[in-house]
């Protein structure tokens, strides 16, 4: 098993690995205080780890974010954390309160909705996203320097993933892999939160699983926005 390293925005780059049917992506930022988003299972830790080894030293490692507490998102948190003596986890209020500060060998540092971290010439912002499309504490991250959106499990691509990034269409393929297992709560304000995540205007968007996209990122999450609210009626 390898995990394959692309730049796919700016100082951006994608950590792909494939499993039988199935891959799972992390993204690292690098400047000053470089950025680790997701953190993938445990048993892809050895792969993702050699993978950040080849962009950045660990021990320059000095976040961890996730977008909600899921084995693919951060079960290999603190094998990370054992291993990146300057990293904390970066997550939610939520995820902090009810999850992390029990669960992370390193005290999380909990980000309220719209809070922004520097990272050096580059910050990312927060952005609350409760049951979008699932879990209380999920949000996401939105680098500006680059406009993308770290948008975990949104236009999830099943299969094998050997495009870094792509400008075709992922709406479809996500929506035929929800089709088979329909990971999203459906909660009454997922038409609100996605418009808000849509007025971040990306331009990139970096998907946990699956290619990462550019293009225009706002008028794609709409569509999908759009497509889910089909479904309701």
């Amino acid at each position: 098993m390898e995990t394959r390293v692309d730049e796919v925005a700016d100082g951006i780059y994608r950590l792909n690995t494939k499993v039988p049917g199935f891959n799972f992506n992390q993204y690292l930022i690098v400047d000053d205080e470089p950025l680790l988003f997701h953190t993938g299972p445990r048993g892809l830790f050895e792969s993702v780890r050699a993978a950040i080894g080849r962009v950045i030293a660990l021990d320059r490692l000095r976040w961890i974010g996730f977008s909600h507490v899921e084995a693919d998102e951060c079960g290999a948190l603190n094998h990370l954390l054992s291993v990146a003596p300057q990293a904390s986890p970066l997550c939610s209020k939520v995820a902090a309160l009810v999850s992390m500060e029990d669960l992370a060998d390193r005290r999380p540092r909990g980000l309220a909705d719209g809070e922004t971290v520097t990272l050096g010439r580059r910050s990312v912002t927060w952005l609350d996203a409760p049951h979008v499309p699932h879990g209380w504490e999920c949000g996401y991250l939105f680098e500006r320097e680059t406009r993308t959106l770290l948008c975990g499990d949104l236009f999830t691509q099943g299969g094998g993933s050997d495009v870094p990034v792509t400008e075709a269409d992922i709406l479809g393929p996500s929506e035929a892999f929800r089709a088979q297992m329909d990971y999203f709560s459906h909660t009454r304000r997922q038409a609100a939160i996605l418009e808000r995540l849509a007025g971040t205007q990306p331009t990139t968007l970096a998907c946990m699983h699956g290619s990462a996209w550019r293009g225009d990122g706002g008028a794609l999450i709409r569509a999908l926005a759009t497509t889910l609210e089909s479904d309701v009626h």
